[in-house]
Order: C-alpha cells, then sequence, then structure tokens
C-alpha cells in the first residue's frame, strides 16, 4: 500500500512535465547536476582541510 506502483510514478512524472514543460526540464537536470558536483567539491574541501588541521594540530 505504501509503495508506488509503476502506474503512479508515470502519473506523478506526466504532473511534473505538464507543470515546468518538456523544454525546462533538460536545464533544470543539468542544473541540479551542477549543483551536486559543486557541493561535493565543497565537501571534499573541507575534509581535506579538516585532514590537514588535524595533521598540523599533531605536530
Amino acid at each position: 500500500m505504501g509503495a508506488l506502483s509503476p502506474t503512479h510514478w508515470l502519473i506523478v512524472i506526466a504532473v511534473i512535465v505538464v507543470l515546468f514543460g518538456a523544454k525546462r526540464l533538460p536545464d533544470a537536470a543539468r542544473s541540479l547536476g551542477r549543483s551536486a558536483r559543486i557541493l561535493k567539491s565543497e565537501v571534499r574541501e573541507l575534509n581535506a582541510g579538516d585532514e590537514n588541521s588535524a595533521i598540523a594540530d599533531k605536530s
């Protein structure tokens, strides 16, 4: 009962296409991908900074 069937997913996708339009969806997906890459690189930089400060503290 709680899981969505394939029919439900098709209806959800159709509603999204109608609301946002077929032309804007690829741009939105591209923008989302860029944002994810930026977030990922920032998290890596923060983790690298934490490791560097931990090494400096041990010295």
